[in-house]
């Protein structure tokens, strides 16, 4: 779905999502994937993130509690959802896991599993050195 059908989403737009499991990609106004989701039923779980006229639900404006600030901050930025249809839930959450890993949004944080050891880097051009702690070895 692009970004004019998003703005005048109507009944008949998400009815026309399946309602089979699958997976979402919530894409920036650049193309760039920004959050890659899983779904038991894609026609329900991406309208749960719009309003009822179509808008982008912002916690701001919602009263619905599982509008995170997180979720919100993103929603500004999405203007395009596209979606893979799978043919079970397993598919479904190995596809997901796969693509975060390909696409690395910026929004999958719950994924995000950064083994690789910290460092502690040291300014040695500085008349004051200073300390930080970073996961690349520069």
């Amino acid at each position: 779905m692009k970004a004019e059908q998003l703005d005048n989403a109507t009944p008949e737009l998400w009815q026309s999502l399946p309602n089979a499991p699958g997976v979402y990609l919530m894409k920036a106004s650049d193309g760039s994937v920004i959050y890659v989701g899983k779904a038991n039923r894609l026609r329900t779980r991406v309208r749960s993130y719009f309003g009822e006229a179509g808008k982008p639900k912002l916690a701001i404006e919602s009263r619905d509690k599982s509008t995170s600030a997180l979720t919100s901050q993103m929603m500004r930025y999405v203007t395009e959802v596209d979606y893979i249809v799978t043919e079970t839930e397993v598919e479904a959450l190995i596809l997901e896991n796969n693509l975060i890993k390909a696409h690395q949004p910026r929004y999958n944080v719950k994924l995000k599993d950064d083994k690789r050891y910290p460092y502690l880097r040291v300014t040695t051009n500085e008349p004051f050195p200073r300390i930080h702690i970073t996961r690349k070895a520069e």
